[in-house]
């Protein structure tokens, strides 16, 4: 299988080049890291049958988050652990992005920027959902920053899963949403986001730098129902630990050229595009994030200090749900058919490894 790593020694070295000092400490560690993973270059280890004596040599993997390779046992390890906390109710998903006029500046001051894009969606939507008129309650969510499209273009935007309801402020009841089509305002949201980041940048000093049509002009928010909120988890779990370009997505490399595939968001065909090594490179490098810059925060319920909270929604949802859900009679396993299919065959060798 093609590989980013592959890419990386071919054309690094030309990217390095043309970039000079404007390459950042976390797109050179992660040329590094990525070129290095599961080679001798990050050492290994030697496993050895007990039974059959085969040797098998296994190295190591670099762990740097946006490896393609690295980060399937996380994924698996957050999802489970999500899965297990999320609420039964309904959810949303709304999507806040960023616009054009704003991401050189978030580009030159990313842990800033992306931050402050993920605490003002947030905190816009609880403004809104605190309104009796919408929900009347505090809400759960998780915001999940992004910054690619599928054609690996820059594109900073920050998904929310969103429960459909909220807690009552004194803890005795689960309040659903007073609109079954919405759960809030999506140009009010806009307007509010649009507000809040404008005062977070002047806080941060970078105001400045910021042309006034900004906080003229609509910003694009997307709001949507997401079912229980599982497929929507899931989603978003592939992308926590890696970034923008999976290896199987490759297509092929040469000298010169890169050309890989991807689906277009409007019309779902499948398209491919050919770059450059070293404009790949470059488009790759662009969602590489600094150290300690998070990609996923949680607030309302689903924050840290209110793990309480969201065990007593689930408690009161649960008790809402329980008498429309008539109990099922427990199922008593019967004798194997005669005639079933045989038992699956015995692997080739299941002796322990030393």
């Amino acid at each position: 299988m093609l590989e980013v790593a592959d890419i990386i020694r071919r054309h690094g070295a030309a990217l390095r080049a043309a970039l000079g000092d404007r390459l950042l400490p976390s797109q050179a560690r992660a040329l590094r890291d990525l070129a290095a993973c599961r080679t001798a270059a990050c050492g290994g280890q030697r496993t050895q049958c007990t039974a059959c004596d085969r040797l098998v040599y296994r190295y190591h993997s670099c762990r740097n988050r946006h490896c393609p390779k690295c980060g399937g046992d996380q994924t698996a390890r957050w999802l489970e652990r999500h899965q297990a906390r999320r609420l039964p109710c309904p959810h949303y998903l709304i999507t806040v992005t960023l616009p054009s006029a704003l991401r050189p500046l978030a580009f030159g001051h990313q842990s800033v920027v992306y931050g402050a894009l993920m605490r003002c969606a947030a905190a816009a939507l609880q403004t809104l959902a605190v309104d009796p008129r919408f929900v009347g309650a505090s809400l759960g969510c998780i915001a999940v920053l992004h910054t690619w499209t599928r054609a690996l273009l820059y594109l900073p935007h920050v998904h929310l899963i969103v429960t459909a309801g909220g807690l009552s402020a004194d803890r005795t009841q689960w309040i659903a949403p007073k609109h079954p089509a919405f759960l809030v305002p999506v140009q009010a949201l806009s307007v509010i986001v649009r507000a809040k980041m404008c005062a977070a940048l002047k806080r941060a000093g970078l105001l400045a730098q910021v042309s006034p049509a900004v906080w003229t002009t609509p910003w694009v928010v997307h709001a949507q129902p997401a079912g229980d909120g599982a497929r929507v988890l899931d989603y978003l779990a592939r992308y926590l630990f890696r970034v923008a370009m999976s290896n199987s997505r490759l297509e092929q490399i040469d000298d010169d050229r890169v050309t890989f595939r991807y689906r277009d968001n409007r019309s779902q065909a499948i398209r491919r595009a050919t770059l450059s090594g070293v404009e790949f490179l470059r488009r790759f490098l662009q969602h590489v994030l600094p150290r300690r810059c998070t990609k996923v925060r949680y607030y309302g319920l689903w924050s840290a200090t209110r793990r309480a909270d969201l065990d007593h929604a689930r408690t009161l949802l649960e008790a809402q749900r329980a008498p429309a859900t008539p109990a099922r009679p427990a199922r008593v396993p019967g004798p194997p058919a005669p005639g079933g299919r045989p038992a699956p065959p015995a692997a080739r060798c299941r002796g322990s490894r030393r």
